[in-house]
């Protein structure tokens, strides 16, 4: 999730989570980047590998060894999908992630990881990348409406090869840390600092500690939760309990440790921007990132055209 999305939600949890992911898309996804080289049991049965190094991450914060499989969505996942309510951002978090657990298969050597483990950005890829396996006709494109600068309509296809993803300020990447998969910051006010960008598992549960909040009508401090994601590097043991000890350390932060950290947060997001570009009869023209037919397309058929007799 970029920045200003995250801080938008946490403004006003109460609005359409479903808007904000139509405005600025859900990503983008390339068969010809899927590592298909390796022909194993695993392509027999259905499981693909997804080249880390074409993610929004660029597989920079995963186990250097980390292997990511993906598998087209069967039936009874699509039909839990389906019940997707786009007005309620615990559900869409569910419905989602419900997806990528199910169609998703991380390894670091012999170990098994999580989905919990994906970046939360790199999501939005692997989203799409198994939208693609499982909806393979051509028909089945999704195709989003654009105007040129005289106002003539044409429509382009939601395809990688528009797409734009935020890179990492180059002014932290010196230190970027092969050994920690993360980076390792020297700061005069703050001291070290190991940041990243937020995986899947840490959203999740900041999402329901403000939902918990909200649930009890009490308050939580807006500008510590838009710097915890970068700060927490690992899911396991990350709950609500160690959520509000790592408030009340907050609150001894001085003010110049806070602006530096935050500053840094900001630098560090990654995630597909917010507009196409395409070349349309000469011109390049922006088009606005949304989902068409709401978020349930990503995995229904919005339009029934090609199945109508």
């Amino acid at each position: 999730m970029a920045e200003d999305q995250y801080k938008e939600m946490i403004n006003d949890i109460d609005n359409p989570v479903a808007d904000q992911i139509k405005a600025n898309g859900l990503g983008k996804a390339s068969m010809s980047r899927f590592n298909n080289d390796t022909l194993d049991a695993d392509i027999h049965l259905g499981w693909i590998s997804v080249d880390l190094t074409a993610l929004p991450s660029m597989g920079r914060f995963y186990p250097a060894d980390a292997d990511l499989k993906i598998r087209s969505a069967k039936v009874a996942e699509i039909r839990h999908f389906s019940t997707i309510d786009e007005t309620n951002l615990i559900d869409i978090e569910e419905k989602l992630n419900s997806i990528v657990k199910a169609c998703t298969r991380f390894k670091s050597g012999t170990k098994m990881m999580s989905y919990k483990d994906i970046l939360e950005e790199d999501r939005i890829y692997v989203l799409l990348a198994i939208r693609d396996l499982s909806f393979p006709e051509a028909e089945n494109k999704l195709m989003l409406e654009a105007q040129d600068s005289s106002g003539n309509e044409f429509k382009v296809e939601l395809s990688s090869k528009y797409f734009d993803v935020e890179k990492i300020s180059e002014q932290i990447q010196p230190y970027y840390s092969e050994e920690a998969r993360s980076f390792v910051i020297q700061t005069k006010s703050a001291g070290e600092v190991t940041m990243c960008p937020p995986s899947i598992g840490v959203m999740e549960e900041i999402t329901k500690f403000m939902q918990g909040r909200q649930t009890e009508r009490k308050t939580w401090d807006q500008s510590f939760l838009q710097i915890l994601p970068y700060i927490t590097l690992d899911w396991r043991g990350f709950n609500a309990k160690k959520i509000f000890e790592n408030e009340i350390e907050f609150q001894s932060w001085s003010e110049k440790k806070y602006m530096v950290i935050y500053r840094l947060a900001e630098q560090m997001k990654i995630g597909i921007k917010p507009e196409l570009v395409v070349e349309h009869e000469g011109e390049e023209v922006f088009v606005p990132l949304n989902f068409p037919g709401g978020i349930k397309s990503l995995f229904i058929i919005s339009d029934l055209t090609s199945e109508l007799l």
